[in-house]
Order: structure tokens, then C-alpha cells, then sequence
């Protein structure tokens, strides 16, 4: 009798095959005995194939995106074509303050608010404290000893700072933002020739290839292993590649997500500064009390599995182009706005009277009763 079921996944009925091989075609007798040597053997094979089916199983659904579960795997999958998870995206809040510069000698003529952190919850905020951030210089004059800071936007999270240097010498090298929990869209990437070099160019991110050619100053994003995020450049075909010696800057903010939502009152914790004489000076009197215009809100956390099982096929499916509605139900919630709770699109050919070369789109946010300008 031979070994015909090769699918058990039990322990018990692996076992069982076993022995009912043996006892078609053995002379031992004692495997039945629980007590025998054989037994024991019998014991280790099972479960030694058990073991194996096990893990042949779950290999077998890691490579498919359907049946996938780790996190990791489907992101990889969802790679392959061409579809980019959406990260971690920092709660954004409005607020104004003003800086007294009546006191302060010499006199600025205007004044300079340091990217990085600006304002701090006032106390805690759900068993939480969090830090919100600029992730760029804002100068403002000074209009009659006054410098007013009016509806900036600030960012939860702390601003951080990857540093690389390109070497040919390095071909395969990787530049990987190392930490977790950053928001993509408030990512800034520079070159510079080198890293004394005074000048640097700005580069902007890409998700495709169209309209790109050797001289575009721009880089891809991609989601690896535990969140983080690879900066690929261009290879002098889509995208200007790297040359000797480049040094490459990325400001990013790691955020809370969601967490953050809500906080209305802050306390100010940036840094202020101005240039005369062509010296530079700081400020640290004369600041106002931070008045909030728009609480913060818009946290969201990073996109789940689920989400990315189901919106990568489709958006591969509408290759980024909305013409049918069910493209447009894909790429508004994946890509356009990610606050959708649900959306309902019919084109106006099914409106009566029909309205032809019109689409008619339907979004109930996740957060309040309209949509935000």
C-alpha cells in the first residue's frame, strides 16, 4: 500500500497514514504499542511531516497577494506592479502667533521661523504629549516692530534628516530612510555636488514614467521591511542618476498617525531667528501666545494589508487613468483622497435627462459631515 495522501495537515491523521502503511507493508508488529521504540519513530515522522506541510503551506499562500498575510509580502507583491502603499500621514493643525521685535536689538528687518518643531501640546493630549512641526524656513517682515506668523500649517511629529553620499564604487548601495512612521508627502529631497558644495537642486518624487527623460530631477519610493521607506534616483534614461561624490539630503517628519487628531491648544517650542550685519541672532522674547485657527486633524495611520489587497489590483487594472467609475471608486480613496469612507460614482449618461462627458462622484468622509475644501 503506498502513501497516497500527501495533503494532511493533522497531526493524528499523518500518523495514521503511517501506520496504515506499515501495516500493509511490514512484518514489525509492535506499532501499535505506544510504548515501543517504533512508536516513537512513527511519533518523529509525523511529525517531522507535519512540520513540512506546515510550512509548504503557508510559503505557498506568502506568494500570492490574495492569501498573504504578512505584511512585508504583500507589500512586495503589490510592488511587482506598481502600486506604492500609502504611508503613516501626519495630523496637520492652523495656527498664528506674533513676535514683539520692539524690545529686541539690533532690529530685524524680518524674521525667521526654523523648520523642525514649532509648537508642543499645552499639557497632554489623550495620556499624550506631541510635537508639531514646519519642514521649511517661513520668514515674515517686520511691519512696525511686529512679526506676525498668520495660519501656518504645522505638522505632527519631530523633523528628522538622512544623510548619503553616492559612490560609483558602491553600485548596489540603498539609500533607506531608517525610521518608521513617516509621512511620504511631506518628504523633501535635495542634492547637493558635494557635501561642502552651497548649492543643491531639489528633487521631486515620481510614480511613473511618463512625461520623464534623462533630465528630471526626480526620485521613486518604495515600502521595504518594517516600514521604512528605499529612495531610488534615475538612471540617465528616466531621471537623472547620481553622479560621483553627490550628496543626498532627505527631511522627512515621523509621525503619530491618527493620534493626534483633535489637539486645539499648543504652547510654542520652535526656534526664531533673524541676520544683520551679517551676523545672526536669536529670539526668544517678545512670542505671543499661539492662537489656534484649525484644530488638528487629517492623522491617518498607514495603509493595512486589507486596504492594499484590495485597491493594488484595481489600480493596476486603471493604470492611473480614470475612465470607467469603478476607476474612479479606485484611484479617489487610494490615491486622491485618502479620507474616504465611501464613495459612490455613476457617470451622467445614467442621469435623466442624460448629462454626456460629466461624472458625478459622491464622498462620505471619515471625519465630519462635508468635505474640507
Amino acid at each position: 500500500m503506498p502513501l497516497v495522501n500527501f495533503a494532511n495537515l493533522d497531526f493524528d491523521q499523518v500518523k495514521t497514514s503511517l501506520k496504515e502503511y506499515l501495516r500493509a507493508n511490514s512484518t514489525f508488529t509492535d506499532y501499535d504499542f505506544e510504548g515501543s521504540n517504533l512508536s516513537s519513530i512513527i511519533d518523529l515522522l509525523a511529525y517531522n511531516t507535519y512540520i513540512t506541510s506546515y510550512n509548504a503551506n503557508m510559503v505557498s499562500n506568502e506568494v500570492f497577494i490574495d492569501s498573504a498575510t504578512l505584511r512585508e509580502n504583500v507589500v512586495s507583491l503589490a510592488r511587482n506592479i506598481g502600486y506604492l502603499p500609502r504611508s503613516r500621514k501626519a495630523a496637520s493643525a492652523t495656527v498664528s502667533f506674533f513676535v514683539d521685535c520692539s524690545n529686541i536689538s539690533p532690529t530685524p528687518a524680518s524674521l525667521t521661523l526654523k523648520k523642525g518643531p514649532v509648537a508642543a501640546t499645552s499639557g497632554t493630549f489623550g495620556n499624550q504629549s506631541f510635537v508639531f512641526s514646519i519642514v521649511s524656513d517661513i520668514t515674515v517682515p517686520v511691519l512696525d516692530g511686529i512679526a506676525s506668523f498668520n495660519e501656518i500649517s504645522i505638522y505632527e511629529g519631530s523633523l528628522l534628516t538622512s544623510n548619503f553620499t553616492y559612490s560609483s564604487r558602491t553600485p548596489n548601495a540603498k539609500f533607506i530612510l531608517p525610521n518608521a512612521g513617516i509621512d511620504t508627502s511631506l518628504l523633501n529631497v535635495v542634492v547637493k555636488g558635494t557635501q561642502q558644495s552651497t548649492t543643491q537642486t531639489q528633487y521631486s518624487v515620481q510614480d511613473s514614467l511618463f512625461n520623464i527623460d534623462k533630465e528630471s530631477k526626480v526620485y521613486y519610493l518604495q515600502e521595504i521591511e518594517d516600514e521604512r521607506y528605499q529612495l531610488i534616483f534615475g538612471d540617465n534614461i528616466f531621471g537623472k542618476a547620481l553622479e560621483e561624490g553627490n550628496f543626498v539630503i532627505a527631511d522627512y517628519i515621523v509621525c503619530n498617525g491618527d493620534s493626534a487628531n483633535g489637539v486645539n491648544q499648543f504652547e510654542f517650542a520652535g526656534s526664531l531667528s533673524y541676520t544683520r550685519n551679517a551676523s545672526d541672532y536669536s529670539v526668544t522674547d517678545g512670542i505671543s501666545l499661539i492662537t489656534t485657527d484649525i484644530s488638528s486633524k487629517g492623522g491617518e495611520t498607514i495603509e493595512s494589508v486589507d486596504s492594499i489587497k484590495k485597491f493594488a489590483p484595481r489600480i493596476y487594472a486603471s493604470q492611473n487613468r480614470a475612465l470607467t467609475a469603478n476607476d474612479y471608486e479606485t484611484l479617489i480613496p487610494a490615491k486622491i483622497y485618502p479620507e474616504t469612507e465611501s464613495i459612490s460614482v455613476f457617470g451622467g449618461e445614467e442621469l435623466i435627462p442624460p448629462q454626456y462627458g460629466k461624472v458625478f462622484i459622491s464622498i462620505k468622509p471619515k471625519t465630519g459631515d462635508f468635505l474640507p475644501n
